[in-house]
C-alpha cells in the first residue's frame, strides 16, 4: 500500500511512519516543521509543506503513485495556546483541514485516518467515556475536532471516500528502540515534563490542581503508549478496507485505565530511582478548560479492530525515560 502521512515529524506521525515501513509499506511524509522535527523523519521519504497549502498537496499527490490513505496528525494540539489564540485553531485545523479534504476528494484518494482527540467530550458524566458519550468540548482546542469530525463525515457522504476518527486519549511514552519520541517546543506534556524535571530539578513541574473530586484531588488521565497507537491506526485503515461499515466512524483509543497526576508522579520516581533521579514539582490552581477526569472505554476498538494496548503506564514512562535520558546526555 502507498500511504501519505500529514504531521509525519511528529511525535505520534514519526511513530506511525515506522510502523507503516515495518509492515512493508511505503510511505511519504508532510510536514511544515513548525511543530515536528527533521531528526524524526527516519522512515519513509518527507517532504515540506504545508496541508494547508493547495500547491503543496498538489506536489507531492501528484509526484507519487495514487495514495490508498491519508493520515491526518496534522494540527496544533495545545489545550492552552487554543483559549488564549483560539482564531490559530479554527484556521489552521478546521480550515485547513477542508484544504486537505478537497484535495483528497480531488485525487479520488478513497481512505482517510484522522487523528481526533478526547477534548471532544469535556467534562464527562461518566467514569468511562464511550463513542456515544455526549460531545461537549470546552475549549477550541477540543472544538475543532469535533467540527472537522463533523466535516469529514458531510465529505464521506458527499463523496467516494470513507474515514475513521480515531479519538486519542493521552498519548505518551517513546519508541521502545529509543529512535523516537517526543520532542515538543515547549513541552506541555505531563509525563515528559516531569523527566525533564527530574534532569534540571530547578525547573519543577506545576501540577495544575489539587481539589478535584477525585482519590487525591488531582486530575486523573488515561495514557496510551504511542507504539499502540500507531498499530491501532494501521488496524483501522485495515478496518475501512476490509469490513463493510458506515461511510464514518469514531473510535476512542486509550488504555482503558485512569491514572491520578500522583499516580504518574510515583510511577516515575520508582523508575528514576534506578538512576537516582526523582521529579521535582509543585501545585498551582487549576488551569481553565482542563475536565477533571477523562478515562476511555476502548470496547468499539476491541471490537471493530481487535486492538488491544499491549503497554502500561511503567513501560510508557520506562520508555520516555530512555528517550529523554538520551537527549539530555547526547546534548552535553
Amino acid at each position: 500500500m502507498n500511504f501519505l502521512v500529514i504531521g509525519s515529524a511528529g511525535f505520534i506521525g514519526s511513530v506511525l511512519c515506522k510502523h507503516l515501513v515495518s509492515l512493508g509499506h511505503k510511505v511519504k511524509g508532510l510536514d511544515n516543521f513548525s511543530t515536528g522535527f527533521e531528526s524524526l523523519t527516519k522512515y519513509g521519504s518527507h517532504f515540506q509543506g504545508d496541508f494547508t497549502n493547495e500547491d503543496d498537496l498538489d506536489k507531492i499527490i501528484k509526484s507519487n503513485d495514487p495514495f490508498d490513505c491519508v493520515f491526518h496528525l496534522g494540527g496544533f494540539s495545545q489545550v492552552g495556546e487554543s483559549v488564549n489564540f483560539p482564531e490559530k485553531y479554527y484556521k489552521n485545523n478546521v480550515a485547513g483541514t477542508i484544504t486537505l479534504l478537497s484535495k483528497i476528494t480531488e485525487y479520488n484518494i478513497p481512505y482517510l485516518i484522522f487523528s481526533s482527540s478526547a477534548a471532544v467530550y469535556g467534562n464527562p458524566n461518566q467514569l468511562l467515556i464511550d463513542e456515544n458519550h455526549d460531545l461537549n468540548p470546552i475549549n477550541p482546542y477540543g472544538r475543532s475536532k469535533l467540527m472537522i469530525e463533523r466535516i469529514i463525515e458531510d465529505y464521506c457522504s458527499s463523496f467516494k471516500l470513507k474515514a475513521v476518527a480515531l479519538r486519542y486519549f493521552n498519548a505518551a511514552g517513546a519508541d521502545s528502540e529509543c529512535e523516537l519520541g517526543e520532542s515538543h517546543e515547549p513541552e506541555t506534556h505531563l509525563i515528559p515534563l516531569l523527566l525533564k524535571s527530574a534532569l534540571n530539578p530547578k525547573e519543577p513541574v506545576k501540577i495544575y490542581g489539587k481539589d478535584y473530586r477525585t482519590k487525591d484531588g488531582t486530575c486523573i488521565r488515561d495514557f496510551i503508549h504511542v507504539e499502540d497507537l500507531a498499530k491501532a491506526h494501521y488496524l483501522a485503515f485495515d478496518l475501512l478496507l476490509n469490513k463493510d461499515l458506515n461511510k464514518f466512524i469514531s473510535i476512542n483509543l486509550g488504555s482503558g485505565s485512569g491514572y491520578s497526576i500522583i499516580d504518574v508522579i510515583n510511577t516515575a520516581n520508582k523508575i528514576l530511582n534506578d538512576d537516582e533521579f526523582s521529579v521535582s514539582t509543585k501545585f498551582s490552581k487549576r488551569r481553565h478548560g482542563d475536565p477533571g477526569m477523562l478515562v476511555a472505554n476502548i470496547a468499539l476498538a476491541t471490537k471493530l479492530m481487535n486492538w488491544v494496548p499491549e503497554k502500561s503506564l511503567r513501560e510508557i514512562i520506562k520508555h520516555a525515560w530512555a528517550w529523554e535520558k538520551a537527549k539530555f546526555f547526547l546534548k552535553d
